[in-house]
């Protein structure tokens, strides 16, 4: 599973299903490992339009469709992962209703945070906001340090996310992460596939 989180794309839900299926497809051309679709504000029908023709996309390229927060969604589309925030549907409960094969994921933002989310059985940890990101409102960077600590405190993979980009990713080179998580710097590129690869390229 761990080579499956090297490069996370998450979309970007303004954009329209069409062009969302092309930046995906050639952002997974460039070298996307895994691709999580976040949608906040749209409604179900519209997600749930959305993931079903991602998975038909991602599937096509072997590479694992993670559903943000909505796990009827994720249910009904047959995705492999689920990703949860703290103030989602608790884990314990998730892990009751779903298959062993689905994957989950839970954001961290502390060393307890982490801790827990490990205790109740996620199969990895998105820890960020690592560097200051305009993507999501509320993130709040993580205090000096506070990145290292979580990987030392806990054995399953951490993927880090919040406003990398190619030209703060060697800052992280030496953290044994399993990846990163990549929003606008994939998503808003003139060439999506072109910024997956220079991404990847610096990632090996």
């Amino acid at each position: 599973m761990k080579d499956q989180l090297k490069l996370y794309l998450v979309t970007e839900e303004s954009i329209p299903l069409p062009e969302l299926l092309a930046i995906v497809e050639e952002a997974i051309k460039g070298g996307v490992s895994a691709v999580q679709l976040r949608e906040k504000t749209n409604s179900g029908k519209l997600f749930f339009e959305k993931a079903l023709k991602l998975k038909e996309l991602t599937s096509h390229y072997k590479v694992p469709l993670y559903i943000n927060d909505r796990v009827d969604i994720a249910l009904a589309v047959g995705a492999d992962g689920i990703h949860v925030g703290q103030e989602d549907l608790p884990l314990t409960s998730i892990k009751q209703i779903i298959p062993s094969t689905v994957n989950v994921g839970v954001s961290a933002g502390s060393v307890e945070e982490a801790i827990a989310a490990e205790k109740d059985g996620a199969d990895y940890i998105g820890v960020g906001a690592v560097f200051p990101t305009a993507s999501k409102d509320d993130a709040k960077v993580l205090a000096e340090g506070e990145l290292e600590k979580i990987i030392q405190a806990v054995s399953i993979p951490v993927v880090a996310i919040g406003g990398i980009k190619l030209n703060n990713l060697e800052r992280l080179k030496d953290l044994p992460i399993a990846g990163i998580a990549i929003v606008s710097e994939i998503m808003k590129a003139d060439s999506p596939r072109k910024a997956a690869s220079l991404l990847r390229e610096k990632l090996n």
